[in-house]
């Protein structure tokens, strides 16, 4: 499910798009040069004496430049597959770039991401990995992929799994994770987040009273935590964390320096190879 950042994303697309834009012409201008410069300025023609810029500089006369445009766009059209070959470039590089920041920022901020004193925590709180999980009680991704995380707490003794909330679908998601903290200072957080995420209808303050009420919560507790300024923080805390990893959608999971977007099918089968992977080799981080 994607955040209430359909500007955002918009925003970010279209800054791709055009710096995408700009690098493709600029790339494909150096290789159509390249290429007109081998095959013509080399050869001695009459074409590359009229081509070549002027006497005592590199300023090409406009009716120069038409013919270079003349020339890139009959190369393009003939060699339409290297469009593809540069954007493939280009995103492989900006993937690397995005992923060495991500990694910089994760080590950087490890004990905010995974060992906050105040984290939502289920399985076993002092456990030798750590999963988290950003997350919507609105977001039907979260939904279908809860079972596949109660399996891995079931199964898994030592896994420490922290819930971060990420209420960004609407406003009974953010009425929904403020009953959700509430619920967490009476020791029934991940009670509280089965029974909500399990709920077939819209998460929003009636329902998440009515699940709190179900588990035999303080109710006047319960109200009145949901309006202190430590749950409120607490949900400032998280958008800022996940803003800053770039998480913009949810759900969406951390383990170490490895991230899994989304719920796909092996979610389960995912998750327990990074676990096992890190309790074996060990997590600074996690």
């Amino acid at each position: 499910m994607t955040l209430k950042s359909t500007d955002r994303h918009r925003i970010r697309a279209a800054s791709a798009g055009k710096a995408f834009s700009i690098f493709l012409a600029l790339g494909l201008g150096v290789l159509a040069l390249i290429g007109f410069a081998s095959g013509h300025f080399g050869s001695g023609s009459a074409e590359a004496d009229t081509i070549a810029p002027t006497a005592g500089g590199n300023t090409f006369t406009a009716e120069q430049k038409k013919a270079l445009g003349d020339i890139i766009k009959d190369y393009l059209i003939k060699n339409p597959e290297i469009m593809f070959e540069v954007q493939s470039a280009l995103d492989e590089k900006s993937q690397k770039e995005q992923d060495a920041k991500l990694k910089s920022f994760m080590a950087t901020n490890a004990k905010s991401i995974y060992r906050s004193p105040d984290s939502s925590v289920a399985g076993d709180p002092n456990g030798d990995v750590t999963v988290v999980e950003f997350f919507d009680f609105n977001c039907g991704y979260c939904r279908r992929g809860l079972p596949q995380v109660q399996k891995l707490i079931h199964d898994d003794k030592k896994v420490r799994f922290v819930f971060k909330e990420l209420p960004i679908l609407s406003k009974g998601s953010d009425e929904a994770a403020r009953v959700a903290l509430a619920a967490k200072r009476q020791g029934k957080y991940w009670e509280f987040h089965q029974a909500m995420l399990g709920f077939k209808g819209q998460a929003n303050e009636a329902t998440a009273l009515k699940i709190a009420e179900s588990l035999d919560l303080d109710m006047n507790k319960i109200k009145a935590d949901m309006a202190s300024d430590a749950v409120k923080k607490e949900l400032a805390d998280d958008l800022m964390l996940a803003k800053q990893l770039g998480v913009n959608g949810t759900p969406h999971f951390l383990v170490g320096d490895q991230s899994i977007p989304g719920a796909p099918d092996d979610l389960h089968d995912q998750l327990e190879s990074l676990v096992a992977g890190y309790r074996k080799t060990g997590c600074s981080m996690c």
